[in-house]
């Protein structure tokens, strides 16, 4: 397991030949649902001995209509997250989108997420670095893999050598994304974590609607692709209810197909690095 990933406060089973795992749903609805989600992965993790770092963002920032829900309040979502991490001692992964959000959410988060959006935002990569939190950055939908290097070495040249990459798939005309999995050995070659978002990269972004589609039922596709090319986690967005989710539902996994799946990815993950 990598050094970086391994430093994570409360991450399990990093001396495991396994991927990690950021899960979670896409925003904190409630605490109820929260905790409920919470609870159910870390079950899975644990029987299969996945590191798993819980993911939720206490808000979201980049909504296609002012009338999209976009949290329930800072302050109370981020204290929803800390009552998953103390209840399931868990380390948390949370979005940050400016400067001054970045210490607020370090407060509860162990790791901070740059949106794919915000990953050549100087300011927002620097404020992250400053405080001391793992850094993941997503690779934007209109950048090559290689570019990616340049927003790492904002965090790194900081002062923060904890940074993670993760890549959510490329624009392909105006509605859809395409992965282009060269990108993760590409990115690997940096010596940073590599994570592949299997539901993000099925998104189907500026529909007419004002909210975005997916294609949710390709996530297995896409999983074992990463997983046979080298990705070290996996990102997945997932709910009881998608249909129900208050933000990015329509590429969610459903919680009910998450331990099948991670099942069949470790199966291939072992021959993988068997070979």
């Amino acid at each position: 397991m990598n050094s970086i990933v391994a430093s994570i406060p409360k991450i399990n089973y990093t001396d495991k030949e396994s991927f990690f795992m950021l899960a979670g749903p896409c925003v904190v609805e409630g605490q109820e649902i929260t905790l409920r989600i919470a609870e159910r992965i870390k079950a899975i993790s644990d029987k299969l001995q996945i590191p798993f770092i819980f993911k939720a963002s206490y808000k979201k920032a980049n909504r296609s209509r002012i009338d999209s829900f976009s949290g329930i309040g800072d302050a109370e979502a981020l204290s929803i997250l800390q009552k998953v991490k103390d209840r399931f001692d868990l380390p948390i992964v949370t979005d940050i989108h400016s400067e001054k959000e970045a210490s607020f959410a370090a407060q509860v988060a162990d790791v901070l997420q740059i949106p794919a959006f915000l990953c050549r935002q100087t300011e927002l990569l620097v404020a992250a670095a400053k405080t001391g939190k793992v850094v993941n950055i997503k690779k934007g939908q209109f950048l090559a893999a290689g570019s990616m290097q340049f927003a790492a070495n904002k965090v790194i040249d900081s002062g923060n050598r904890n940074v993670m990459l993760t890549d959510r798939g490329t624009m392909f005309g105006y509605q859809d994304l395409i992965v282009d999995f060269r990108g993760i050995p590409e990115m690997k070659k940096f010596g940073l974590p590599v994570i592949l978002d299997i539901t993000h990269s099925l998104q189907q972004p500026n529909q007419q609607s004002g909210v975005s589609g997916g294609q949710p039922e390709m996530i297995e596709t896409i999983a074992r692709a990463g997983i046979a090319v080298g990705v070290d986690g996996l990102f997945v967005e997932t709910h009881p209810e998608p249909h129900k989710a208050l933000s990015d539902g329509a590429n969610m996994l459903h919680l009910d197909h998450l331990e099948c799946l991670l099942v069949k990815l470790k199966r291939i993950h072992e021959l993988i690095i068997s070979l």
